[in-house]
């Protein structure tokens, strides 16, 4: 797989999220065979729904579309490190690799803070790669943050 293509696949979703007011995360899920089952951005202002973050969007994207809340075998690429609630969602999905861009040392759960996937009751550990055009992705965070405060 190329983990640089779908990266930029889900940067560019996380650019509409910016777009939308929405803090700029993009997600993709993709199958074993490298197809794109689902492409999002965050959501939980646009949708009043707090868990609406793009990784758990495209869960449930993909879910819905393969008739299957196990996902077993598909990757998922997300612009920032999963927080807990969605590498709980990973977990239970069966997701077979996460790749992830940005660190986040306040907000992630998968290198950072409670290494989620290192706990004893976590049921699925799924492959995990972080640094993917890290850069790029940081430097949307921060611009959007920055372009925030001064509103």
């Amino acid at each position: 797989m190329d983990d640089m293509h779908y990266m930029r696949l889900a940067l560019a979703e996380a650019k509409a999220a910016a777009e939308r007011g929405e803090v700029p995360v993009g997600a993709v899920l993709v199958n074993a065979a490298g197809e794109v089952v689902a492409r999002t951005g965050n959501a939980p202002i646009s949708i009043c729904d707090p868990t609406a973050h793009a990784e758990v969007l495209a869960l449930r994207d993909g879910a819905y579309k393969t008739g299957n809340y196990r996902l077993g075998g598909m990757s998922l690429y997300v612009t920032l490190e999963p927080c807990t609630m969605c590498a709980g969602a990973i977990s239970n999905a069966r997701i077979a690799r996460v790749v992830y861009a940005a660190p986040d040392p306040k907000g992630g759960a998968v290198e950072s803070g409670v290494r989620f996937f290192e706990q004893p009751s976590c049921h699925h550990r799924p492959e995990v790669l972080g640094g993917v055009l890290a850069e790029e992705s940081s430097r949307m965070l921060k611009d959007f943050f920055r372009e925030r405060r001064r509103k």
